[in-house]
């Protein structure tokens, strides 16, 4: 027996839309390169021309974003977008204890490697 169409369960929300899709890759590969910075475990210099650097870049501007900060360069508006955006300067965003020291061990990785 069918429960009567009030107490039926609708499924109708979507996630597959292109800008969803290409946010959640966007979210996953900053956790896959958030999740080596977090280890402690320092990406070797070989690494730096296999894309460590815009992986460190990614992990390091998605905390940005993820906080609601306004980004300014053009790679960064075409990557994440400006949409929800609050904060025009870095130091007016509130970030946790816990945010700044992946921000700080992300930047000494980029600056080990020699990042831009």
């Amino acid at each position: 027996m069918r429960p009567p169409r009030c107490c039926r369960i609708r499924r109708t929300l979507r996630f597959d839309s292109v800008e969803v899709r290409d946010m959640r890759a966007r979210l996953i590969s900053a956790f896959l390169a958030g999740s080596l910075v977090s280890t402690g475990l320092a990406v070797p210099a070989a690494n730096a021309q296999d894309g460590a650097c815009f992986r460190l870049w990614v992990a390091r501007n998605s905390i940005y974003k993820a906080n609601g900060y306004c980004f300014k360069t053009d790679r960064a508006i075409s990557y994440f977008g400006n949409a929800g955006c609050v904060y025009d300067y870095e130091g007016d965003i509130p970030l946790s204890r816990y945010d700044r020291a992946r921000i700080a061990r992300i930047q000494a990785q980029e600056r080990d490697l020699g990042c831009r």
